[in-house]
Parts: structure tokens; C-alpha cells; sequence
């Protein structure tokens, strides 16, 4: 007689007890869209047209390769939990609004394809989806990726093409290194860069409008207020240390923070439920790891801009984290 062997567990939970907050997938994707509205309106008021379309081409072809890949798979259909579409929008906000629509297409076929359904659909992927799809074509497009435009409320003579704040700043630091007395207007100017009023992805504008919806999300319980707290905090830390340093204006930290995509992946990357840490320790050493990352890749990095590869990086080892930062059972830590 055969031994009886033991069904594999579908899915591995950590130790009880567990509670249930009432919310469905599908409510949960719709509040972060939901927190995504005033970074859009911000895009779309800056870049007009262009963002909408890029918009509009991300979360569509998300949709269409997220059924493709259920009929493929034989899977039910999981459009109508927003998953899909909350992909495709991310993603958009990680591209710049001269993204022609057949490359924003086929990031969001990047995204769903290998970020999600090669690792099972969603909640066995490991990356988080959108930034994988950002990472495949900024290596395979990359003049179409860096190919950036200023805002419609730039003079019209300058809003053709730019460089980034971060590649600003890099050249003049370059400057300084090199003993030259830079001036401070060679530097984007900190409001117009706080309010967005600068080149970059559509979701690296307009700081208010993404920490409003990042407070919505904390405020919502969505996402554990330590991710992108002591994320965007060690940032600071290093970048004023390096600023100090090196020489820098004190206002040098500011720019990291307000520039690139850190405050939209603090707050909505970042804080992935399926790609992040599971306990609120694990939670702080990925954030801070996050940060440090990201200051290395900012600082001392051929790449001016840090927070996608980071996160990926941090997402690769959470798993490790899980393992070795657990929670006691209930019950376990009490003295015999």
C-alpha cells in the first residue's frame, strides 16, 4: 500500500492569527487608481494630449494581453478585478508623454507577459510588473525612453526636447567636481520642480498630487506608511551627507527628492502588496535598502536615475526577507 502523501498547499500564508479587512482585490486596485487621479490630472495638465494617449494606449493593451495570456493559460478571466488596468496606468507613469503608442504597447505586453503571467498571474509574480516593462524597453528603446519633452506651459521655442532635473544636476555636478563655479541657475528651480512645472515621465511631476495620493493610501491602510517613509528618509540621509561632502548646496537632497520617479515609486511602486516584505521589520529593511540603492545608482551611477532598478534589486530578495524577519506565532513569544 502506498504511503498517502501530503496535498502541496496552494498558498503559503504566514502564522495565524489572520484577519480579513473587507476589501476584494478588485476594490483595493480600484482605490490606488483611485490615488493615481491628481498625479493624472497633473500629467495631463502638463502635457496635454500626449499624456492621455499614452495613457489610454498602456491601460488598453494591458487589458487585451492580460486576456490573451488567460486564454492561453486556460485561467479565468481577471480583467474585471483592475489588476490589468492599474498595470498599464503605472506603467504610463513611468514613460515620457513622446512615448509613440506602439512602444507604450508593447510595455505593457512586457509588463503583463514577463512581469506577471510567466511567473503564474498575479500574486506569484516576483517584480513588480510595471517596472519590468519600464526596464525592458529603457534596454531595448532607450532613445525613445529618454527622449524627453517639457511641459505645454513651457515657452514653446524650449518644449521640443530636455534633459531630466537628474541629468541637469549630474552635469553640474560635474561642473563643480571639476572646480567651476556653477551657478544655481544652472539647477532646475525647486517650485517649479516640487509642482511638476519640468521634463520627465508623466509620474514625475507634480509631487503634491503624488504624496496626496500616497497619504490616501496610507490613510486607506493599502500601504504601510514605513516603505515609503523610510525610503524617501534615507535618501535624504545619503544625499545630504554626499552633498555636504562633496561641497554641495544644502538645498542638494531636495532635488533628489523632488526629481525622477521617487516619489511615485516610494509610494505606489514600492509598495506592491505581492513584491514587497510581508512584516513591518522587513518592510523597514527593504525601504531602507530601497534608499540606499537608489542613492548609489543617483550618485556614483552612470544612470542618472536609480528607482526602478532598485526596487527590482529590493524585489529579488524579498523573499530572503520573509524568510530570516518572520513574525512570532501567537502565543510563541510569551515566557514559559
Amino acid at each position: 500500500m502506498e504511503p498517502i502523501k501530503e496535498p502541496t498547499p496552494l498558498v503559503l500564508v504566514t502564522s495565524s492569527p489572520h484577519m480579513h479587512c473587507g476589501l476584494t482585490i478588485g476594490k483595493s486596485m480600484r482605490e490606488v487608481m483611485l490615488a493615481l487621479v491628481p498625479a493624472i490630472i497633473a500629467s495631463v495638465y502638463y502635457f496635454r494630449m500626449s499624456a492621455a494617449i499614452v495613457m489610454v494606449t498602456c491601460v488598453v493593451s494591458a487589458i487585451v494581453f492580460e486576456t490573451i495570456c488567460n486564454k492561453v493559460m486556460h485561467k479565468p478571466n481577471t480583467v474585471q478585478d483592475g489588476s490589468a488596468a492599474l498595470t498599464g496606468l503605472l506603467l504610463a507613469m513611468c514613460l515620457p508623454a513622446s512615448m509613440p503608442p506602439l512602444f507604450a504597447a508593447m510595455g505593457s505586453m512586457f509588463a503583463i507577459v514577463v512581469g506577471k503571467a510567466v511567473f503564474g498571474g498575479l500574486g506569484c509574480n516576483i517584480f513588480n510588473p510595471a517596472h519590468i516593462g519600464r526596464a525592458i524597453l529603457l534596454a531595448s528603446f532607450p532613445q525613445q525612453m529618454t527622449n524627453w519633452v517639457l511641459p505645454a506651459t513651457a515657452a514653446a521655442s524650449d518644449a521640443v526636447s530636455t534633459a531630466t532635473p537628474l541629468a541637469v544636476m549630474r552635469a553640474t555636478e560635474k561642473i563643480w567636481q571639476a572646480g567651476g563655479a556653477a551657478s544655481a541657475a544652472k539647477l532646475p528651480d525647486l517650485t517649479n520642480l516640487f509642482w511638476g512645472n519640468v521634463g520627465g515621465s508623466l509620474g514625475e511631476t507634480c509631487v503634491p498630487a503624488l504624496v496626496l495620493g500616497g497619504l490616501y493610501l496610507i490613510y486607506k491602510k493599502l500601504i504601510d506608511w514605513r516603505i515609503p517613509v523610510f525610503y524617501l528618509v534615507t535618501v535624504a540621509i545619503l544625499t545630504g551627507v554626499y552633498g555636504t561632502v562633496m561641497g554641495y548646496p544644502s538645498t542638494f537632497p531636495l532635488y533628489h527628492l523632488f526629481a525622477g520617479g521617487l516619489m511615485i515609486g516610494a509610494f505606489f511602486m514600492a509598495t506592491d502588496w505581492v513584491t514587497s516584505p510581508i512584516t513591518k521589520k522587513g518592510k523597514i529593511i527593504y525601504a531602507i535598502g530601497l534608499g540606499v540603492l537608489t542613492s548609489l545608482i543617483r550618485l556614483r551611477g552612470s544612470y542618472t536615475e536609480g528607482v526602478c532598478y532598485s526596487i527590482l534589486m529590493m524585489n529579488m530578495v524579498t523573499p530572503m526577507i520573509d524568510r530570516f524577519v518572520r513574525n512570532v506565532s501567537f502565543g510563541g513569544g510569551l515566557k514559559k
